[in-house]
């Protein structure tokens, strides 16, 4: 059993030793609305998703893009919507606001607030892994290293500066996506078990 105290921080060159690892399950990109009931309907029947968005990286000063994806993963599959054909629509603002739905993910206040200015929604039920990760004394709080930490593998950032708002995505950039979704959802997983064993340490 790993105690939760234990965690040193994982170097880049350490991390880059690890083995690399995709989401392999199922990828649906959302790009029209006749699929969201569907989709709406899967997502309300969970408890948790990972979550997670891409954007076109700016290269010029003063240039800024909205998000171009948001990616909500269960345990099943992943979901990717494509926000430059379908904007925020009111069915995912209302999961985006769901008290019940518990969301997880990494520097949520930046993606929260850059999907609000696609349409604006009431936030509940988010959870910022880097902030789990401090409870717990753990030194590295990015997706990578937290991954490396806690699931002894790492996942490529290859595609971080890719075009994402292309009409049509490269299947390295739907994977990439979709890794990144799901991995939020499996630290935080891992991260509540450590903090069960922590609590019945203290006790």
């Amino acid at each position: 059993m790993i105690c939760p105290d234990s965690f040193s921080h994982l170097s880049k060159k350490e991390i880059n030793k690890l083995p690399l690892r995709y989401w392999t399950g199922p990828i649906m990109v959302v790009s029209e609305a006749d699929n969201l009931p569907e989709i709406i309907n899967i997502l309300k029947e969970e408890k948790t998703l990972g979550f997670d968005t891409e954007t076109r990286p700016a290269f010029k000063k003063g240039q800024h893009f909205p998000p171009s994806l948001l990616q909500l993963s269960t345990a099943d599959i992943v979901f990717i919507f494509q926000l430059s054909k379908l904007g925020l629509p009111k069915s995912v603002q209302d999961i985006l606001s769901s008290k019940e739905i518990i969301k997880v993910g990494v520097s949520l206040n930046y993606d929260i607030r850059e999907l609000k200015k696609i349409s604006d929604f009431a936030q509940h039920g988010f959870v910022e892994l880097a902030g789990m990760a401090k409870k717990l004394g753990i030194k590295n709080n990015g997706l990578r290293g937290l991954c490396g930490t806690l699931l002894g593998f790492r996942i490529s950032k290859s595609a971080r500066t890719s075009n994402w708002s292309r009409k049509k995505l490269h299947s390295s950039q739907i994977r990439y996506a979709a890794t990144d979704a799901w991995v939020g959802r499996e630290l935080y997983l891992r991260m509540e078990q450590l903090s069960t064993i922590h609590r019945s340490l203290k006790d």
